[in-house]
């Protein structure tokens, strides 16, 4: 973590503000629920069950484009049946979960034929349940709430994720006056994960925790973050904190669990001598010590002001030296020279 002397305008108080606890499950509106069965009788059991319970229904007999209306209407999920004249089930709702606009979509397969075979391929396509016709009330409306509120729950999710985002970026431009920091470690975090033959989800987790590892410093006054003078052993156990309260924050981003370690993890030593938790050699996560390593030549290399822009070699040496004090993981800091001097020759 670095610092500059541009007082922050972000505060604790605009994380917790940014949603209310009824937005984690959806607005005050009706859920929308799209209902597709070629039979008359059992699309009005279901229609009128869901209705009853206050939901807002779209139906089809499956005779008009299912997606079209999809796409046009956004429901919250949709019930489909599995044998229709125009359209087989399991093929529609594989569709609908290979397509970027409709896979978060709930589906839920219905139909008469309630064997184990049919059960194994709604779970193949990715369906979200399966139910037997006839409907029954008191088993269709749990099912329908559950996926619902699941539906919001993620939908909230990735709301909160850019609000993180927007919060690291303005935390950013107190890092680097030109803005660019974050960018520049996307490329770095990119091209070195596949040096080392990360997976794609190692590298966005690195590249996402370029954006969020120092979110935490929301929460740490600007008295002791933007100090000048020597700080007191109580300020500085203060500020590193932030590597927790960073943790805490992005804690709730269930599909990236790796991004709360890496900012957890990301001052630790390889010998002990770092923060939180003091871990020596690899019990610091790999990815953490990974992202160090980037962090670290980022920082170096990049103008602050207080600083001048360290060169590459400069920013090398530097970083050996500090593997030398036993502070980085030896073999780590020397791939990542060979990295750099390779793509620089």
């Amino acid at each position: 973590m670095v610092v500059s002397s541009t007082p922050t305008k972000v505060t604790i108080s605009d994380l917790i503000q940014i949603n209310s606890v009824d937005n984690i499950f959806g607005s005050s509106q009706p859920a929308k629920i799209f209902v597709v069965d070629d039979h008359p009788f059992s699309r009005m059991m279901a229609v009128d069950i869901l209705q009853s319970d206050g939901y807002k229904v779209i139906e089809s007999d499956g005779s008009s484009d299912i997606i079209e209306t999809i796409l046009a209407e956004s429901p919250d999920l949709i019930l489909l049946d599995v044998k229709m004249p125009n359209y087989n089930g399991f093929e529609l709702c594989h569709q609908l979960k290979q397509d970027r606009q409709t896979k978060e979509i709930p589906v839920i397969l219905m139909t008469v034929a309630d064997d184990s075979q049919s059960r194994l391929k709604s779970q193949e396509v990715c369906a979200d349940s399966f139910l037997s016709k006839p409907l029954e009330r008191m088993v269709l409306l749990p099912e329908v709430k559950l996926l619902i509120q699941r539906k919001h729950l993620y939908e909230w999710l990735e709301q909160m994720q850019q609000v993180l985002f927007l919060i690291a970026q303005a935390i950013d431009k107190r890092y680097s006056q030109e803005g660019i920091s974050c960018a520049r470690v996307d490329q770095l975090a990119q091209a070195f994960g596949e040096y080392l033959n990360l997976s794609p989800v190692e590298i966005n987790d690195l590249i996402l925790a370029a954006h969020l590892h120092d979110i935490g410093t929301i929460a740490i006054p600007d008295a002791v973050l933007l100090k000048k003078e020597a700080l007191t052993p109580t300020e500085r156990d203060l500020i590193k904190q932030h590597v927790l309260i960073g943790e805490k924050i992005c804690r709730p981003l269930q599909n990236r669990q790796g991004i709360a370690e890496i900012i957890r993890h990301h001052h630790e030593r390889w010998d002990g001598s770092g923060y939180p938790d003091g871990l020596l050699g690899n019990d610091t996560p790999w990815l953490a010590q990974v992202f160090q390593i980037l962090d670290i030549y980022d920082a170096l290399t990049s103008k602050r002001p207080y600083k001048k822009a360290f060169s590459s070699e400069q920013a090398i040496t530097i970083m050996l030296e500090e593997k030398d004090k036993g502070w980085r993981n030896p073999e780590l800091v020397e791939k990542f020279v060979d990295f750099l001097r390779g793509n620089n020759s």
